[in-house]
């Protein structure tokens, strides 16, 4: 008689000595297994742990030799009785002091030869990991990372519900917008040559809920973006979008760290300390050349620019007098770094446009050695003095715009922390990053861009400077960084319709093409739109980094590739003559435009 698989009594992870005696049930997953001496051994798995099982002939002859020829992966549910393990205690599981013997066995399911092991020891490439991705997702390791997930989310959630925000769900079939990455775009049917939009994020519904009234909202909702792919990047991801009405960015900013220990708390069993730190973006870059910068240790940058107008060194004195600066890093027991090293980040920067490394070291005696030591020997006294430099350091200087001194020393910076291993484990540095300008100049196009959105609102302040130099005006945004690495980002909006048509112009988009992809939003700023700002976390992101996971691929549970292609389904496919018909769409040659 088959046993009824629906009815047991444990999971395979929660027996326990106190459950010496009794008769069970259980159902699961062949791990591994084992013949010794007549007696065969299963561990059987499923998502709570392992539980030993024991087949003994003269218990149940039949059952045994079905036993002897299972397969790892083999789904089987077993009837039995638990008994202790004696002085075999196996420490290493939970259930390591009880085994079952068993009584019946029914073998619910085969499995075929497997492409690789299911177990966390064995370490298969990616692509096939991702193609097999639910033999993936039984591992162990695997598991671990989705339910911390779940716990995430939950934490979330359940903080929000406290707070007394609401979720609502915003739509999928949305309008293209200007600005930002490039939209998953939706053919409609019933509207030949008209397309929806895939949202790359709730940002307007969000909005509008605010003027709506509901004054409180938070919703975990995808989102999508057609942009090339990296280890941090996907099509389509999940956030938490968030937004409050009446408040300023200190508000969202305390409710936001709520959140986040609540997160930490949850997940990790860490309390994190509120409030976060602040620092102005401007001094993020001064410091650290990069606006989301790891403050777990230090290598900071430094300006010698007024130094290095003494020094006759064309390399410095050529982009000091075009307006540039000279800054450097001070990497403290530098001097073991080998000439290959060294080589090796001058290479580096060489292939992200930067013309080279200089760099020197502090030698015995307070004198520059080696590298451009012959130029700055007159200033040698004033640069160690400034930079505190001794014996043993080296300096890696480098000099330019203030842009490419940031984005190459910033480079050198995250390296050298890894070479000098001066990066701090199981640190958790959280920083809010504000007072970013409200828009940059692109030379290339002639025109500003929105440092954030287009609906971030500038300081009250610097209203009056929207005409007359957009470059200085400050956003009301806030950007939450966790060991270099931006987690959220988020601001006030826009309230006032004139502001919001004022931002449009300044950002070049016509009061035409304003109204045909905002219209509703402008229409809504004259209905008596209240004050509102909110945030929105990288989900994904999260779950990467507390999770420890070195891809974001690792932490979704059906990820695409770097070629944006799902290896499971081997999505995007192609479709048939008579879908393209039906949407009025026709293909032309790849490569042709």
């Amino acid at each position: 008689m088959a046993i009824t698989y629906n009815k047991r009594t444990h999971r395979c992870g929660e027996l326990r000595a106190a459950n010496v005696g009794e008769d069970v049930i259980l159902a699961g997953w062949v791990n591994s297994s084992r013949d010794h001496g007549g007696l065969t051994f299963v561990d059987l798995r499923d998502h709570t742990g392992l539980t030993q099982v024991r087949f003994n002939p003269d218990q149940n002859a039949e059952a045994h030799e079905v036993a002897r020829g299972l397969h790892n992966e083999d789904v089987i549910t077993v009837t039995g009785k638990v008994v202790s393990r004696g002085e075999w205690v196996n420490p290493r599981l939970d259930t390591g002091e009880i085994e079952v013997e068993v009584s019946g066995i029914d073998v619910l399911s085969r499995c075929d030869p497997l492409p690789f092991q299911v177990n966390d020891e064995f370490d298969a490439g990616e692509d096939q990991r991702l193609k097999y991705r639910f033999l993936d997702l039984r591992r162990n390791e695997t598991q671990d990372i989705f339910r911390m997930r779940h716990t995430i989310a939950h934490a979330i959630r359940e903080y929000f519900n406290s707070q007394n925000f609401i979720e609502i769900e915003t739509p999928f079939l949305t309008k293209s917008t200007p600005e930002g990455a490039r939209d998953y775009l939706v053919p409609s049917r019933v509207r030949p040559g008209a397309f929806y939009a895939l949202p790359q994020s709730p940002q307007i519904f969000k909005q509008l809920f605010m003027i709506a009234g509901f004054d409180r909202y938070a919703q975990i909702v995808r989102c999508f973006r057609d942009e090339d792919l990296r280890a941090d990047r996907q099509p389509e991801f999940t956030q938490l979008d968030m937004e409050m009405a009446f408040v300023q960015r200190d508000d969202v900013m305390e409710m936001v760290e709520g959140c986040v220990k609540r997160i930490f708390k949850d997940a990790l069993g860490i309390d994190v300390p509120t409030p976060f730190p602040r620092m102005g973006e401007h001094e993020a870059m001064e410091r650290f050349g990069i606006d989301r910068p790891d403050t777990r240790y230090g290598l900071e940058l430094q300006d010698v620019t007024e130094i290095m107008r003494e020094v006759d060194f064309k390399v410095f004195r050529e982009p000091i007098e075009a307006g540039g600066v000279v800054k450097c890093i001070v990497a403290k027991g530098g001097d073991a770094l080998t000439r290959k090293v060294t080589d090796g980040l001058a290479d580096e920067l060489r292939g992200i446009g930067a013309g080279g490394l200089p760099l020197t070291k502090v030698a015995d005696g307070g004198e520059f050695a080696t590298g451009v030591a012959k130029f700055l020997q007159p200033v040698c006294k004033k640069v160690c003095e400034q930079l505190g430099a001794e014996v043993g350091d080296t300096i890696f200087f480098m000099p330019g715009t203030f842009a490419d001194v940031c984005k190459y020393l910033n480079h050198i910076r995250v390296r050298l922390a890894t070479v000098l291993d001066l990066i701090p484990k199981d640190r958790w540095d959280l920083l809010w990053v504000v007072d970013f300008p409200l828009v940059v100049w692109d030379e290339e196009e002639q025109r500003y861009f929105s440092t954030h959105h287009p609906f971030t609102a500038p300081f009250d302040e610097h209203l009056g400077m929207l005409d007359t130099d957009p470059g200085k005006v400050k956003a009301k945004a806030y950007d939450l960084v966790l060991n270099g690495t931006e987690m959220a980002g988020g601001s006030i909006r826009i309230h006032q319709q004139e502001v919001q048509q004022k931002v449009f112009s300044m950002l070049g988009i016509s009061p035409e093409e304003a109204k045909e992809k905002f219209e509703f939003l402008l229409d809504a700023l004259r209905f008596g739109a209240p004050p509102h700002g909110g945030i929105a976390f990288g989900l994904d992101r999260w779950v990467m980094l507390l999770s420890g996971s070195e891809s974001l691929r690792d932490v979704i549970a059906y990820p695409k590739t770097q070629r944006a292609v799902c290896p499971l389904t081997q999505a995007p496919g192609t479709v048939s003559k008579a879908q393209l018909d039906e949407l009025y769409l026709a293909l032309k040659p790849a490569g042709t435009k």
